[in-house]
């Protein structure tokens, strides 16, 4: 009688058994039909790196370790005696300029006054000229009738000598006065010449100007990143830098986690993908927060999967190939409804569980 209660509990407690399984089953089948989980997932911030323009040796931290900061705020410094000097020297370079350029215009103004006073002598001696054409003419004219009045005994030697010497004097007037008009000719091109020249360095001494106000310009600015600033709102990470350590321009030193924006990266296999859509329900449960679920929608997928993206990208052309279930970022982006003070604890890298809404 005992051996037959025995039998029947068993198979009683074998048939619950059986009826939750089976419940559980068609409950995870049917789970299944409308719902993509993965828990390979993490929380996801802004992390903008510290990365200095300048060369130097580091003068004063002014932050510490998980700080929180504003844009804006002072980081750190660079030792600026060196930027100093060299914005010293491109404030010299550019008053040098400056003076030149003036003194190129000073010349300017020289060279074309002596061209006016060249174009006006040449004027005057191509009047002069014309006169002394007009007397010679004149000159001519009374000599040749003094030389046939002379022929005929009408006048004397000497007044015939008188109008001789009259036209050789009006002649050598004219050789005289051509000459003349030959080198104030040459006078004005080399002023019209040296105008020229004046112009040119005059615009060279500009571009010297702006050559030195650049050079001006860059120190200045080499100057101004010796002191580094936030350039957003948050709080950074681990300090790695101290006073009078040397850093160089592009040298990543720690990170400032932007928390204004935080968004969940999870890694979906490829056979998942097929009903996912952008916009769906997404359901978050960090491990931090086991008695926490954020709420939050799908945002985007990835144009590659994550192994394409790693520094050495498997290439199945060589070697045996194994075929390995591939797996697609897809970005979650958090509901502004979920709990804020929570929100505020999340942290880049945590673990989470998503669970995506199919219907």
């Amino acid at each position: 009688m005992e051996k037959k209660t025995t039998n029947k509990r068993f198979i009683l407690i074998f048939a619950v058994f059986i009826l939750l399984g089976g419940t559980y089953g068609i409950y995870k089948y049917m789970h299944s039909l409308a719902h993509e989980e993965t828990d390979d997932a993490q929380i996801e911030k802004n992390m903008n790196p510290i990365i200095p323009r300048v060369a130097g040796y580091v003068t004063k931290v002014y932050v510490k370790d998980n700080q929180f900061v504003k844009k804006g705020d002072t980081l750190f410094t660079i030792d600026n005696r060196d930027y100093l000097v060299k914005v010293e020297e491109a404030k010299a370079a550019f008053i040098v300029a400056e003076e030149n350029y003036a003194v190129s215009k000073a010349d300017i103004g020289t060279a074309q006054a002596n061209v006016s006073v060249s174009d006006a002598n040449v004027q005057s001696a191509g009047g002069s000229i014309e006169t002394a054409k007009i007397r010679l003419n004149r000159a001519s004219n009374d000599y040749e009738r003094y030389n046939n009045l002379y022929k005929n005994h009408s006048i004397t030697k000497q007044q015939f000598e008188q109008a001789e010497a009259a036209k050789l004097e009006a002649e050598s007037q004219l050789r005289i006065l051509q000459e003349q008009q030959k080198a104030t000719s040459y006078q004005k091109t080399v002023a019209s010449s040296r105008s020229n020249v004046s112009a040119k360095q005059a615009e060279a001494a500009a571009a010297n100007i702006k050559r030195a106000k650049a050079v001006l310009d860059a120190a200045q600015l080499n100057l101004n990143y010796t002191v580094v600033t936030a350039s957003i709102d948050g709080q950074v990470s681990k300090i790695a830098i101290q006073p009078g350590q040397f850093i160089q321009p592009g040298q990543s030193l720690f990170y400032v986690i932007n928390n204004q924006e935080v968004w969940v990266i999870a890694n979906f296999k490829e056979t998942q993908l097929s009903k996912m859509v952008e916009g769906q329900k997404v359901t978050i449960k960090v491990d931090a927060f086991p008695d926490t679920e954020f709420e939050g929608a799908i945002a985007s997928f990835s144009p590659a999967t994550g192994a394409r993206f790693s520094i050495l990208p498997p290439d199945n052309a060589t070697g045996n190939f194994v075929k390995t279930i591939q797996r697609l970022p897809v970005k979650i982006s958090l509901n502004a409804s979920n709990d804020a003070s929570k929100m505020k604890l999340l942290r880049p890298g945590m673990n989470v569980d998503v669970d995506v809404h199919l219907k």
